[in-house]
């Protein structure tokens, strides 16, 4: 059987992580016998995450830009010569026969030195509106797989392949799983089940409207299952000896909390969005504003113009959010259609059709 090569980044956050760790593990298992090695910045989860999934991983000196005046930011434009110069050295020693990003700081100069190199490179770009780096990767890019349509206003439009993003496997399956859910977290029947997703760091400002709005919950007769985050897990755990409310730092059996669901609050991040589709529950996104270009916004309204789910921005949740709830709750026509739109947008074989083009790219 044929061996390859093949070199991986994509981290700083969950939505960068685990679509590459999904593309090697699809790879892996055709191409048993390759050889894999990640590439993340250093201190950042994927330095963590990566080893746990079994591969080896480099870390970058490269961190993103902040908004305002920083010390970091006069550090930038060192940090990418670093990393560069790094990123030569793991290239050299490695020697690839492909390179693969999913985003995330140590992406760009991997991928801008394997580029140079003629190494064939893919990117995976989860965003309905692609940040700058992954444009200016794009011009040397031999393949761009991309889950929004539309990208071409962005991309080389002979090198972009509509996939859709990687999501977990086992949420393909959780349709039968509905029971099994609801006696693992111990819900009791009759009862909405909120699920609350603020991503694995947490958000502050959803945090901030559930704690605000547990009454307005019991009122309604809702249990809720609250991922509130590592950053704030200490803050908010107290609420989880309420018989209604069960808090977590992190689900680790995200199949379980998407079947045990009847209505999701969640970020916008790109991966997120993928996966809601699959699952196909009632979604109200409140997408973070802090991220560079507002894509968590641009994400969701791809969705929501599709009357597939609702959304509600940071500013305008205390006027808005107990009527948009209540109205949703009330109206199981309106939770049936929200369901039925958004399981149309689903693209279930995104790691398949990803890997296909990789494999496309070994072949050539």
């Amino acid at each position: 059987m044929k061996t390859y090569k093949i070199i991986l980044s994509g981290g700083g956050t969950g939505g960068h992580i685990y679509p590459a760790i999904a593309i090697a593990n699809e790879l892996k298992a055709r191409f048993p016998e390759s050889e894999f090695l990640f590439v993340g910045a250093k201190d950042r989860m994927e330095m963590e995450k990566v080893p746990k999934a079994g591969y080896a991983i480099k870390g970058l000196w490269i961190s993103g830009i902040q908004r305002r005046l920083t010390l970091k930011n006069l550090m930038f434009p060192f940090k990418v010569l670093s990393s560069i110069w790094k990123a030569r050295k793991i290239i050299k020693s490695f020697k690839p026969d492909v390179a693969i990003g999913t985003g995330g700081f140590a992406s760009g100069p991997l991928l801008f030195v394997a580029a140079s190199k003629n190494i064939p490179t893919l990117i995976q770009e989860q965003n309905s509106y692609p940040g700058i780096t992954n444009k200016l990767l794009s011009k040397k890019a031999n393949k761009i797989c991309v889950a929004y349509q539309g990208l071409e206003r962005f991309f080389p439009k002979e090198k972009i392949k509509i996939t859709g993003n990687p999501v977990r496997q086992d949420l393909l399956s959780i349709a039968g799983k509905a029971a099994e859910a609801k006696k693992h977290f111990n819900l009791k029947e009759g009862k909405c089940t909120l699920l609350v997703l603020g991503g694995s760091l947490g958000a502050r400002r959803i945090n901030e409207l559930i704690e605000k709005e547990l009454d307005f919950f019991d009122v309604h007769n809702v249990e809720i299952i609250w991922q509130c985050g590592k950053l704030y897990y200490q803050q908010y755990k107290l609420y989880g000896n309420s018989k209604t409310v069960r808090v977590y730092e992190f689900l680790n059996q995200m199949d379980l909390a998407y079947a045990a669901a009847d209505i999701i609050i969640s970020r916008a991040g790109a991966s997120s969005v993928s996966e809601l589709c699959i699952v196909g529950k009632p979604v109200i996104f409140i997408p973070s504003p802090n991220v560079a270009e507002d894509h968590q916004t641009k994400n969701a309204m791809a969705v929501v113009n599709k009357e597939a789910a609702m959304i509600i921005k940071e500013e305008d949740l205390g006027a808005d959010f107990e009527n948009k709830f209540s109205q949703l709750i009330a109206s199981k026509e309106k939770q049936q259609k929200l369901s039925e739109n958004i399981k149309e947008l689903a693209l279930v074989n995104a790691t398949k059709d990803i890997a296909d083009e990789v494999e496309a790219l070994l072949k050539k």
